[in-house]
């Protein structure tokens, strides 16, 4: 989280090759499987992608697509932000595709995509931000979240009778929740959406 500059394997920006591309290509490679699963149980599929409030931070144009690797205009803060927005872009879109698109032509799928943020957990994800770190660690057991309770939305938005049929909607606190006027930005969640398939074509 908020790493130096540094690429994947891959050769993405590592914060976005981590965050959102292999969620991306996971996503997409499970795809299939998943609407098979909800055809043949008659189970709602429900797809949950993990956010966060640092979607907030991104850059003022929400994804840099023309400067993901650029590391001279890098800031590991806007880079996390940048990632994480892309995460409910991702939701959304997807949520779009399956509910009107070529994706849910097949009768009887019935799968919702959603995203959250899990509230701010104590963990080693902020080993990279120096001082943040230090006042993180300081405080995380009167403030912050164990990791059982940062597992709850998840597992809520996973599970619960009460959001069936709920789909691209931004959860906290296991409560929909409003996330910038950037995530529900739908020409941009479009353009991340063609711009990572073009990421993962390699790979599939």
């Amino acid at each position: 989280m908020m790493c130096p500059y540094m690429l994947s394997t891959d050769k993405i920006e590592l914060q976005f090759a981590t965050n959102h591309v292999g969620h991306f290509l996971l996503t997409h490679l499970l795809l299939d499987t998943m609407k098979s699963t909800a055809r043949e149980s008659n189970q709602e599929g429900r797809i949950i992608i993990v956010s966060s409030e640092g979607h907030r931070l991104s850059y003022k144009e929400g994804i840099r697509f023309d400067k993901i690797n650029n590391e001279a205009e890098y800031n590991n803060v806007r880079a996390y932000g940048q990632a994480k927005l892309a995460n409910i872009l991702h939701a959304n879109e997807l949520a779009r595709l399956l509910k009107f698109s070529l994706f849910n032509q097949e009768e009887g799928i019935n799968i919702t995509a959603n995203s959250l943020h899990p509230g701010v957990i104590a963990t080693n994800l902020y080993r990279h931000t120096g001082v943040i770190a230090t006042i993180t660690n300081a405080i995380s057991r009167f403030v912050l979240k164990n990791v059982q309770q940062g597992a709850a939305t998840t597992c809520y938005v996973a599970l619960h009778p009460k959001v069936k049929g709920v789909t691209g909607e931004y959860f906290s606190d296991s409560n929909v929740y409003k996330p910038n006027s950037q995530a529900k930005d739908e020409e941009l969640a479009k353009k991340l959406w063609d711009f990572s398939l073009d990421l993962i074509n390699p790979f599939c």
